[in-house]
């Protein structure tokens, strides 16, 4: 007994890290934590920037909305594109222009001649390059570890996105007000080589192109035709929607949160993110230490009405700590959601349309969260940031009871999908219990 228990844990957490096997997701992980930090460096900076510029939570809510629309709008040709060309070579493409766009942010800056346009046009021209690299890098995962770890790999990549998330605002915060918002777009663009090292370190199979009988426009058609028609991913994708339209945009208003309710400043909201991104990276680490997919249906269920409920509460807070570590379950409840519903959408796609796929839930996940920036911000100028945060944890927890009532009628469908793609073994009909227990 005492070395069962003395085994248990090793075996534990070397399963959490199980993906970590495969040298191109080794080389992914590590390049993408560091350039990572920076992403979320810069993403501070640029909120804290404007906000010092204008003093408006309209244009705070508006330069979310013009770093993702596009996003919204372009996803399901990035996802065609992906289906259609080399993963790998897309994404080297897209992160090197990520970098020059944020050398360019720090030199404006530096020099001190950045204006409001010249922010909101590299933020537009930032979201036109994510619409191709956010589907090409989830559907590659898969092409690094395989489908048997591809659960795993998604919540590593998660934690990953959430470690950065938690170390880059608190360092952003420090370096804004004591140097000021330039060095984090430099550290950003500098964050960049780091990725694109790993991304040039890999050892990829050639690529052979898929003679192809449709035109791009018919491939469009093709995603979404099969979403309509697949119920628990219409489901699921729905919900990611209605949870990033209502729910996310309240990262929009933590510069008003920091700023005026809990009079902590710059450094503050560097705190404030930081705590979101710990709750963040623990909930990543907790589905990646999960083995099956058993149960992730109810996982997701649950998180969105959890992360509804602790938003509510941040929103009543007043107290800097308390609202601090408010924000641990609220980033761990809106995480699991996300990385939960991105397993099964992956787990039940064919991979002929996996990269269309993930442009629909980037396009869900993304692309609704800048027309929910641009309404929380003009809503909070009207009834005040912790009334359209709490309303937003409201229409989270309806989304969640809605979702629950389908997930009933949709469980055995969704059974049979993914064990059409080979990710879990025999025949449906005899498997009724474990569909119930998804």
């Amino acid at each position: 007994m005492a070395t069962l228990s003395t085994n248990y844990l090793p075996s534990r957490l070397a399963s959490a890290f199980r993906s970590l096997r495969h040298r191109n997701f080794q080389l992914f992980f590590a390049g993408q934590l560091i350039s990572l930090v920076g992403t979320w460096m810069q993403n501070l900076g640029e909120a804290w920037l404007i906000y010092k510029l204008t003093g408006s939570s309209l244009l705070l809510g508006a330069i979310s909305f013009s770093s993702q629309i596009p996003i919204f709008l372009l996803s399901p040709i990035g996802g065609a594109v992906v289906d259609r060309r080399h993963r790998h070579r897309v994404i080297i493409v897209t992160q090197t222009l990520s970098m020059i766009l944020a050398a360019i942010l720090a030199a404006i800056t530096l020099l001190g001649v950045v204006k409001v346009p010249h922010v909101f046009g590299l933020a537009i021209l930032l979201g036109f390059v994510n619409a191709f690299d956010i589907p090409a890098r989830q559907a590659f995962i898969v092409e690094m570890v395989g489908k048997e770890d591809l659960m795993n790999a998604i919540a590593l990549n998660s934690s990953m996105f959430n470690g950065a998330r938690v170390v880059g605002p608190a360092i952003a915060g420090i370096l804004v007000a004591s140097i000021g918002e330039g060095w984090c777009f430099f550290a950003n663009a500098v964050s960049y080589i780091a990725v694109l090292a790993g991304l040039l370190m890999m050892k990829v199979p050639p690529w052979t192109p898929h003679p192809r009988e449709t035109s791009a426009a018919e491939d469009i058609k093709e995603g979404f035709s099969w979403v309509v028609q697949t119920r628990p991913v219409f489901a699921l994708l729905l919900l990611v929607g209605i949870v990033s339209l209502v729910g996310m945009p309240y990262a929009v208003l933590m510069p008003i949160f920091a700023d005026q309710i809990l009079h902590s400043g710059a450094r503050g909201l560097g705190i404030l993110m930081g705590f979101a991104g710990t709750g963040a990276l623990i909930g990543a680490l907790t589905l990646a230490a999960k083995s099956s997919l058993r149960g992730l249906g109810t996982w997701v269920a649950a998180c969105s009405a959890s992360f509804g409920v602790f938003l509510i509460l941040f929103s009543y807070s007043r107290i800097f700590w308390e609202s601090a570590a408010l924000l641990i379950p609220v980033g761990l409840f809106m995480m699991v959601q996300m990385a939960s519903t991105n397993t099964l959408i992956q787990s039940m796609v064919p991979d002929r349309l996996r990269g269309r796929m993930m442009s629909l839930y980037s396009m869900m996940m993304m692309g609704m969260a800048p027309l929910g920036a641009l309404l929380a911000g003009a809503l909070s100028e009207h009834i005040g940031a912790p009334l359209t945060v709490a309303a937003g944890g409201a229409c989270s927890i309806l989304g969640s009871i809605w979702f629950s009532t389908e997930l009933k009628e949709f469980r055995i469908e969704a059974r049979r999908l993914i064990i059409a793609q080979n990710y879990a073994g025999g025949d449906p009909a005899q498997e009724i219990t474990t569909v119930r227990e998804t």
